[in-house]
């Protein structure tokens, strides 16, 4: 057998073996009953026995990069309060340049860039609407041709999202929905995925030249809640209404929002005049605080 002849095989023995893989986790993650699942892991990461705890981060640890060394504390009552752990002060500075929309969360940048007209980005090949994701006409208008970034949270990361700049958060919409993976496997398997998860849509008014923007944190799989300080209830899947909920929460740069209970999406919309911040690509890993968007000049 020549060398070209051996080269070939193993690429296609490599191709064979990572389509499988991908098959095994979209089957795993994916094909099963996501509801029930995430009902019995909301109920499982609340019980505070220091021993389940313990064993459950280990074994999270074997799958995951879990890194608690910039958390603010040592010792965790239940999985769930290691989901949503706090960092020591000054984990995350933020820059605080008024001409920069700064991450509102860490991430992986997936689609990203331009609007067109009113078609953005899933994964590759894989368009969706802005009406199906934020399901107002107002809005639809207000981000046609403008700017977007998809955020990337994976099961490790720190859960707890910020704001991207002084605003006030003026009304907040939530849209009950399915908890499908939201893994780039999935991404490029199942159309318009994040139209169909459970989310919320914050609407902002910037303080600097008052911009609106919206963030749309969107649940997934062993998720499916998403707790706003600024609201008194719990955005969950048990949640019954009301759907829209205006509010006037004036939040400065950097302040805490809320959380995931473990780890998901949240697409961040800026109007026409928005550019990206130098690096932004999809892939790229962000933190939060640092340069996102940068505001018309």
């Amino acid at each position: 057998m020549t060398t070209y002849s051996m080269l070939s095989r193993a690429i296609r023995q490599t191709l064979s073996q990572v389509t499988s893989q991908e098959d095994l986790n979209f089957l795993l993650t994916n094909r099963i009953p996501r509801k029930a699942l995430t009902h019995f892991m909301g109920w499982f990461s609340r019980i505070e026995n220091p021993l389940v705890c313990k064993l459950s981060i280990a074994a999270w640890k074997l799958f995951a990069d879990l890194d608690l060394s910039e958390a603010k504390k040592t010792e965790f009552r239940s999985l769930h309060d290691c989901f949503t752990r706090q960092l020591r002060d000054g984990a995350r500075p933020v820059v605080q340049d008024a001409g920069t929309l700064v991450s509102p969360s860490d991430g992986i940048v997936g689609a990203c860039g331009r609007i067109e007209g009113t078609t953005l980005i899933q994964a590759k090949g894989f368009p969706y609407q802005l009406h199906d994701l934020l399901g107002d006409a107002q809005q639809v208008a207000r981000y046609r041709n403008g700017t977007y970034v998809t955020l990337r949270l994976t099961s490790s990361m720190y859960h707890r999202f910020h704001a991207p700049h002084d605003f006030t958060v003026e009304r907040v919409t939530y849209i009950a929905g399915d908890t499908w993976n939201v893994n780039p496997i999935a991404l490029a398997r199942v159309e318009r995925l994040f139209c169909k998860n459970e989310r919320a849509i914050i609407e902002c008014q910037l303080a600097e030249g008052g911009h609106l923007i919206t963030l749309v944190p969107v649940a997934a799989i062993l998720v499916a809640s998403i707790r706003l300080h600024f609201l008194d209830v719990l955005l969950s899947m048990k949640y019954g209404g009301p759907n829209v909920m205006p509010c006037s929460a004036s939040l400065h740069k950097g302040e805490e929002m809320g959380w995931f209970e473990h780890g998901s999406t949240i697409i961040v919309f800026a109007p026409p005049g928005f550019a990206l911040c130098d690096g932004i690509r999809s892939g790229h890993v962000i933190r939060m605080g640092e340069p996102l968007l940068r505001l018309p000049a």
